[in-house]
């Protein structure tokens, strides 16, 4: 008996077109994901029509209600069919697409969205009267005469009751409206001058607002930074870099923050294309780079950065949601934020950030005072004798002790000086008080370095400190005098494969500036001839797979940098002051002069703030002084 083919079937399938609900059904799969999605398409249309107000109102995290009201230019009742129809836009003229100056240009989300909710579209164009048009499930109904002001309000209602099986991948109603609120806070952040607020109306009723951010004024800095400290928070606001820089037509501007000020997950990373919120593999790379030599690798930098550009230089038509970019020369881009971001870091210089200071003020403050009430009674022993005694004794002026740090007895950790004839000596010129770091004025429990400022006082962990002063120092002798390579006596080959080898040879000459020496050994084989000599007797093959793997997940690899950078960090360990040591007035005072020139010296290697400044206005509040 003949054995059938199970492929060769009697059936052949008839190719046939699908009906138009079909569809918009299919296209809203990729359009609208969640309701998130669809609050980022409707807010983002109303930012198109000149909106200056836009309100959103939303019910069990968008599933059952999204009401987006605008004061925009509105759509008049003869277009708003149109508005409905697949691939029908006012943004472009469709004679070329990469002349795209607005957020929307497919025409796909109102119909997408029409087709998988029951939605409604309530517009007025100024001179004209309101009209409303109603969707649902893909079924349009005649437009009707409504009331309504000015701009336009597009409610959805019942989001995928078309399609209920996208319900069963829904998320918790709290889940889906954090979607929506970080998609309203970073629509707010690329539109500072547009005036946003989003009202959760669950239950019926006026509902409570969860976000609010007016429209701010001035020029482009100072409303992005007021709008940044209004979604992002007063701490990244004042402890945030301004960024500007511009190379070859891109520009970048915002604000990134201080090493000091990092998050354990990268949740403060906010990235914009010509005003679009993007999550570009490219960009987040080139952030974690800029600040690659500065945060350990459990933390993760806080930024919002807008990169502009000619529209001809990057494609935004390469995914459904307009999440994602591509740049003619991404190199260009990357290199503009990673010069950029490091200058800016440099510039400042020892500066940590004001959240080290406002934890330490949080961790001494007294306890609250006691509510008013009625009178409490306290019965207190009388202390024995004995108890009187030592109380007495501790409490006894002790004798004056000798000048200099290193005649203290054993029993105290530091003293409190005059100050040494080499801050006299300065003096003259500046009062060392004036320096951002002061002048020193004792040292605690061997490690630590107190310094008096013109208005507060500066506490230093001397470790820390010179360890980044040792560092710093290390990686310029590096970079002037190079990554001394050793040679290997016999090259080690390594076969990959055709795409791993093309990945690697195309980032020889990087590797090569670090003391890695790779080249063809033809077919798909690479050979190694030199490692770092720094690094010592290394596994070449493991080290080029790492690499190889590093270059796949991140597109980059700083794996032999890490390393290199990793021994020089423990050399500077090992070379700085360590604790225990008690240092003389004029060492602390060098000390500070010299975190005061150098770059980063405000963190350690590992990201940690090297030292924490209070105001005087501060420590009188903690003493009630105030």
């Amino acid at each position: 008996m003949a054995i059938l083919d199970p492929n060769i079937s009697g059936f052949r399938p008839v190719i046939r077109q699908l009906d138009d609900a079909a569809i918009n059904r299919i296209a809203a799969g990729e359009v609208v994901e969640r309701p998130a999605s669809a609050v980022k398409e409707l807010v983002e249309n109303a930012i198109d029509a000149g909106a200056t107000r836009i309100t959103v109102d939303i019910a069990d995290g968008g599933k059952t209600l999204i009401r987006v009201t605008d004061d925009g230019c509105g759509i008049s009742p003869e277009q708003l069919p149109l508005a409905l129809s697949r691939h029908a836009t006012s943004k472009i003229d469709g004679s070329d697409l990469l002349e795209i100056h607005t957020f929307g240009f497919r025409g796909e989300a109102l119909p997408s969205l029409g087709a998988v909710g029951r939605l409604t579209i309530t517009s007025r164009v100024p001179g004209e009267e309101a009209a409303t048009i109603r969707v649902a499930g893909g079924q349009a109904v005649p437009v009707k005469p409504a009331a309504l002001r000015t701009g336009t309000v597009v409610e959805l209602r019942d989001l995928f009751f078309a399609t209920p099986a996208r319900l069963k991948f829904m998320r918790t109603d709290r889940a889906e409206a954090q979607a929506i609120t970080d998609t309203i806070k970073r629509l707010a952040m690329a539109e500072p001058s547009i005036g946003l607020t989003l009202r959760d109306v669950s239950g019926g009723g006026e509902g409570r607002i969860v976000f609010r951010a007016d429209g701010e004024s001035g020029d482009l800095f100072d409303a992005l930074h007021a709008r940044l400290a209004r979604v992002i928070g007063r701490e990244f606001a004042e402890n945030a870099l301004r960024i500007e820089s511009e190379r070859d037509g891109i520009r970048l501007y915002g604000y990134a923050a201080l090493p000091t000020y990092s998050r354990g997950a990268a949740v403060s990373q906010y990235l914009f294309v010509n005003g679009r919120p993007v999550r570009d593999k490219m960009l987040t790379g080139a952030l974690r780079a800029a600040y690659f030599d500065f945060l350990s690798r459990d933390r993760h930098p806080a930024a919002a950065l807008f990169v502009d550009c000619d529209p001809t230089l990057v494609d935004v038509n390469v995914h459904p949601a307009k999440s994602e970019v591509r740049f003619r020369d991404p190199g260009i881009a990357r290199g503009l934020i990673i010069s950029t971001l490091r200058h800016a870091l440099a510039e400042a210089g020892h500066r940590a950030s004001t959240t080290v200071a406002n934890a330490t003020l949080g961790a001494m403050r007294p306890e609250p005072a006691p509510q008013p009430g009625p009178a409490r009674i306290y019965q207190m022993d009388r202390p024995s004798m004995g108890a009187r005694t030592s109380a007495y004794r501790a409490q006894a002026p002790q004798p004056m002790p000798t000048q200099g740090f290193a005649d203290l007895s054993q029993s105290y950790s530091g003293q409190m000086i005059d100050p040494t004839p080499a801050v006299e000596e300065q003096a003259s010129e500046t009062p060392v008080e004036q320096l951002p770091l002061g002048a020193a004025r004792g040292q605690v429990h061997e490690n630590y370095i107190i310094a008096q400022t013109a208005d507060g006082m500066v506490i230093v962990d001397q470790h820390a400190a010179h360890e980044r002063l040792v560092y710093e120092k290390l990686k310029t002798q590096m970079s002037e005098s190079g990554v001394a390579a050793q040679a290997l006596l016999i090259p080690e080959i390594v076969e990959l494969s055709d795409g791993d080898c093309a990945r690697l040879l195309k980032v020889a000459d990087h590797l090569s500036k670090f003391g890695l020496s790779i080249e063809a050994f033809g077919g798909s084989a690479v050979a190694v001839r030199e490692t770092p000599a720094i690094l010592g007797e290394v596994n070449a093959r493991a080290m080029i797979m790492d690499i190889l793997d590093e270059l796949a997940d991140q597109g980059e690899s700083q794996m032999v940098q890490a390393r290199i950078e990793a021994i020089l960090s423990r050399v500077a360990c090992h070379g700085s002051i360590r604790s225990g040591r008690r240092m003389r007035g004029e060492e602390m005072n060098a000390l500070l002069r010299e975190m005061e020139a150098t770059p980063h010296s405000g963190q350690c290697n590992h990201g940690r703030p090297t030292y924490v400044e209070l105001k005087l206005a501060d420590i009188e509040r903690l003493f009630g002084r105030s």
